[in-house]
């Protein structure tokens, strides 16, 4: 089971290093798109959790205080959804130059059964080296999950012998005081995550 897992991990880690180097955004891209996100800062969410990144090191939200912080609820065996939004990412952190050491990625991990600590070490750095990703036991994660309102299952597939998660999909961008500020959909393009991640920094 792991060596097809391992296989296919390696295989996509191949495809989407070679899309980190293609344009991703300028020419490709309206800049004139509306952006999509949603303004949480009346909402109430929680300001701190625990979990374990994947250097073995324990971790809370509250560690990367003074820096914006983008968090996304994922797995490492996601066809689209997630890769597409680490890579996103990817090209912020290129276009923010320097300054993208203000700003931390925290992927949570909704599939601690399959997501070892090693297979996040070896995922993570194959967008960004200064990504984190963040396991716990599956009660660990379920309860951080519920507290952001996330949602997540397994869907099964027929031969019951492999399994996908259906998950919500968005990206939490938090000040650097730790409070939440947007909702972002996935979807959005590398420059309105800069843009927004921009307007946070640089709002009191």
């Amino acid at each position: 089971m792991y060596s097809t897992i391992s296989s296919t991990f390696e295989a996509r880690t191949l495809l989407l290093l070679a899309a980190l180097f293609l344009p991703l955004a300028a020419c490709d891209r309206d800049e004139s798109r509306e952006i999509n996100a949603t303004d949480a800062s009346g909402e109430s969410y929680p300001t701190d959790f625990a979990l374990t990144d994947h250097r073995g090191k324990s971790a809370r939200l509250s560690d990367f205080r003074g820096k914006v912080v983008a968090l996304f609820f994922g797995f490492t065996q996601c066809p689209d959804v997630c890769p597409t939004t680490l890579a996103e990412f990817s090209q912020v952190y290129r276009d923010l130059g320097r300054d993208a050491d203000q700003v931390q990625v925290l992927f949570v991990s909704i599939d601690p059964e399959r997501d070892t600590q090693q297979l996040l070490a070896e995922y993570l750095p194959a967008f960004d080296s200064r990504f984190l990703g963040l396991r716990g036991s599956s009660e660990d994660v379920r309860r951080v999950a519920d507290a952001y309102k996330v949602t997540y299952r397994k869907i099964h597939a027929r031969n019951g012998n492999s399994y996908t998660m259906d998950h919500t999909a968005l990206v939490f961008l938090f000040d650097g005081k730790g409070r939440l500020r947007l909702k972002v959909p996935h979807g959005q393009s590398a420059q309105a995550l800069t843009r927004l991640i921009r307007e946070i920094r640089d709002t009191p």
